[in-house]
């Protein structure tokens, strides 16, 4: 097959500033590639990256993007632009898979492909604008039943097929390694991943608890990334100040293989996105568990494809009156018995290793031969 991966106007790739999104396909259009198919992947030419070049296989094609704006509508203008200069770079292909707002209504000749629009946020309205695709494709079942609601009539063209782990999932025999006394969050430090209750719930736990438990917090906090800025970070750092020493803000993390070592070490994973229509997947809690580091996660109906409360992973009521209370309770409770999480890492140990990178790829791959045989 002949697929084209085209990808946003604000982040590069390889992925060099981060993006679950560029990550996932970056990863993705390798792994087809190797498969013998004939992948191009148009992305946003910066960071002193070439026009033209070949990585494993996938030949990548650049065109001017921009950083990312602060107003919802220079976002969308700007997505034009950079959507009508991504459309006269496009070769001939079998599918065309879209990750920007307007290029699925611009790219419409037959010569690009069938039209795969990857729908990586969670819809608001505009899906009636992609009646003309092939596919309309979401990364989890919260977001593709979201698209069903919004156009019921497109309900045949609707997949769910989850984002894959960037590595290979831990061996079973290196689970009982000794780990780091550690509570690690990774991702955004931006308002909507909870992290002001994380660090409330974190002080006020027992100080014999604190002493035990350091609590790590990695991640990107600039505006342009995708944070809430240095005044968010700021005004987390000061709910941290009695217990400063306890708490640590290292900044971003985009090594796979040193973000590995940093999963590979903690001893429980916290993600507290309270997002309700904005986390589409949770990449990060599945990363974790694929590295034998167990999650709790807030109620978030994205994570329920991978986390059983309990049984693979942890979860608390996001949606509780004060939803720091609600963490804290949780988070208490599992530092008091970590026997419990220390017991549930094989089971999302196992869980994990089902969105095997090759696993997840060919899901795709299959799905893009129905598209053309039909």
């Amino acid at each position: 097959m002949r697929i084209t991966i085209a990808q946003g106007a604000f982040l590069p790739v390889p992925p060099l500033r981060g993006g679950a999104i560029e990550k996932v396909w970056f990863q993705l259009g390798k792994l087809f590639a190797a498969q013998g198919h004939e992948v191009t992947h148009v992305s946003r030419l910066c960071d002193e990256l070439p026009e033209n070049e070949t990585i494993d296989g996938v030949h990548h094609l650049r065109v001017p993007g921009y950083s990312t704006p602060s107003s919802p509508v220079k976002l969308k203008f700007l997505d034009y632009l950079y959507s009508r200069r991504v459309k006269k770079a496009l070769p001939d292909a079998d599918i065309l898979v879209t990750n920007t707002f307007w290029l699925p209504i611009l790219a419409r000749h037959a010569r690009f492909g069938r039209r795969y629009v990857h729908v990586g946020r969670f819809p608001k309205g505009q899906m009636r604008l992609y009646r003309g695709a092939a596919r309309l494709h979401a990364p989890s079942r919260a977001v593709a039943e979201a698209i069903r609601k919004e156009v019921p009539a497109l309900s045949s063209r609707i997949v769910s097929i989850p984002y894959p782990l960037p590595w290979q999932p831990l061996a079973p025999d290196q689970l009982h390694a000794e780990r780091d006394p550690v509570i690690l969050y990774v991702g955004r430090i931006a308002p909507e991943k909870g992290l002001d209750a994380l660090v409330r719930a974190y002080v006020a736990l027992p100080e014999a608890l604190r002493a035990a438990w350091q609590l790590r917090i990695v991640g990107p906090a600039d505006i342009s990334r995708g944070g809430g800025g240095r005044s968010y970070l700021g005004r987390l750092r000061e709910r941290a100040a009695a217990v400063t020493s306890r708490v640590q803000f290292p900044g971003s993390l985009f090594d796979e293989q040193e973000l590995q070592k940093e999963l590979s070490r903690a001893s429980l994973f916290v993600y507290p996105s309270m997002a309700d229509r904005g986390e589409t997947f949770g990449l990060a809690p599945l990363e974790a568990m694929s590295c034998g580091c167990p999650a709790l996660v807030s109620g978030l109906a994205c994570f329920q494809d991978f986390i059983e409360n309990e049984k693979d992973g942890f979860v608390f009521d996001h949606h509780h009156d004060d939803s720091a209370v609600a963490l804290h309770e949780k988070l208490k409770e599992l530092l008091e018995q970590p026997e419990r999480f220390r017991g549930i890492a094989p089971a999302a140990l196992r869980k994990a290793s089902q969105f095997e990178a090759s696993q997840v790829a060919n899901l795709y791959l299959r799905d893009f031969a129905n598209l053309l045989q039909n």
